[in-house]
């Protein structure tokens, strides 16, 4: 298994500023995150969002702005959501591919939309 990437729109609904970034997708990882230049661009100020603790890889802790609401599209896909600001490139995690149905190929390390609902995403609720 390699390292995915994928290209996603990423919207602030408050503005309604939008912009294509690329983005490293992980479904070992929970939320979407962003970079604080990307957020910055979408409008948001991050003195005065909230703030979550997170548990980084090696352990320590570390309080970082949530920002949100969110709209990412992929694929005529989308979902409405909050992000961790975080890092220096955008993280896709689980959450957002549940949202919308998406799968993630290991071997052609591609992300794309479930082909047992291709037409409409389809929700998991056991």
């Amino acid at each position: 298994m390699g390292i995915a990437y994928t290209d996603i729109e990423i919207e602030n609904l408050f503005t309604k500023r939008r912009m294509s970034i690329r983005a490293l997708v992980d479904s070992g990882s929970v939320f979407m995150t962003i970079p604080d230049h990307v957020a910055l661009q979408l409008g948001y100020d991050l003195e005065e969002v909230s703030r979550r603790e997170v548990i980084l890889a090696d352990g320590s802790r570390k309080s970082v702005p949530m920002i949100g609401p969110l709209r990412i599209y992929f694929a005529d896909r989308h979902c409405d959501l909050s992000a961790l600001v975080v890092g220096d490139e955008a993280l896709f995690g689980a959450v957002p591919m549940e949202m919308m149905d998406l799968v993630l190929h290991p071997a052609s390390q591609t992300l794309a939309v479930n082909p047992e609902s291709p037409f409409l995403p389809v929700a998991l609720m056991k």
